[in-house]
């Protein structure tokens, strides 16, 4: 009988590991700030140690000059309401070097971070709504053509459609990893913003532009902000029904936060251990701690 003990035992072990490396993170609330208007992406600064929030202020397909840029701390304070105003409906964004690139309805608007003015306006052709912005190691900028199916790229001074197809489901939120593009896509729309089969996580190939569902094509939600956890898998937001989400590469969905509708692009801080959630309708930031 004593033979079987130590072999059990380690066996055991061995379940416990695997059970305790696949468990969801667990989150806890650590701030909310409250004087945002439609604020609708955040992001980190780690050289000015510093979060951007975008503030559509308005109706988030109409040219108003109403959206600015908010500026705050780690810790919830705000810094500077308006650090940057004359924006319209400004939503997903990006740094690259001293830049701020941020889409605002038909334009990726350029911001240069260490004198807070608007350097450049580039126009997208056909586009009816910007959304998401990610950056490549090189210093392309991607940007999400919301409705139209489209995915667009500034490389150098050229912003062009560099993607435009159906198997993108209405892409929203986007991901650099590597030589891949990670796209959250809404789902395709049936009736305004609601969807007959909710949207999941999508990959594309950057060289060859090939479009492949992470995972079995599971519908997610109608996915918004793209985050890595730092242990291959992503935390993403379902815009629609309020949620913060936790995919693995097998397009399993585990729901971490229940939210109010609106829960925007949000921002993962894994030396901080922080998910900092824009909620554009509540009108606040949220701040949640990662426990594993």
């Amino acid at each position: 009988m004593k033979l079987y003990v130590k072999p059990l035992f380690t066996l055991f072990l061995t379940l416990l590991s695997t059970i305790v490396l696949a468990a969801d993170p667990i989150l806890v609330p650590a701030w909310q700030t409250t004087p945002f208007e439609q604020p609708e992406s955040v992001v980190y600064d780690n050289q000015n140690d510093v979060l951007y929030v975008s503030n559509v202020n308005g109706d988030g397909m109409t040219v108003d000059g109403n959206g600015y840029i908010s500026t705050l701390s780690l810790s919830g304070d705000v810094i500077e309401q308006h650090w940057v105003t004359g924006l319209d409906a400004p939503k997903g964004m990006t740094i690259v070097g001293n830049n701020l690139y941020v889409a605002d309805i038909k334009k990726l608007v350029v911001i240069d971070i260490p004198t807070k003015t608007i350097k450049q306006r580039y126009f997208a052709i056909d586009a009816k709504f910007l959304n998401d912005v990610a950056a490549d190691k090189e210093g392309n900028v991607y940007v999400s053509g919301f409705l139209t199916n489209s995915i667009y790229r500034l490389s150098g001074s050229s912003f062009n459609i560099w993607l435009k197809n159906e198997q993108l489901e209405v892409p929203n939120g986007l991901l650099v990893e590597g030589d891949q593009l990670l796209v959250g896509s809404w789902g395709v729309m049936t009736d305004g913003f609601a969807t007959e089969v909710s949207g999941h996580l999508k990959t594309v190939d950057i060289a060859s532009k090939k479009i492949t569902s992470l995972g079995d094509q599971t519908p997610a939600g109608n996915l918004d902000g793209v985050e890595p956890d730092g242990e291959g898998n992503y935390y993403v937001t379902d815009w629609l029904n309020g949620k913060l989400l936790h995919i693995r590469p097998t397009g399993m969905s585990t729901t971490l936060l229940k939210l109010d509708q609106g829960s925007a692009d949000q921002t993962v801080l894994l030396e901080q251990g922080l998910v900092i959630i824009p909620m554009m309708l509540s009108g606040n930031v949220s701040a949640f701690q990662i426990k594993q």
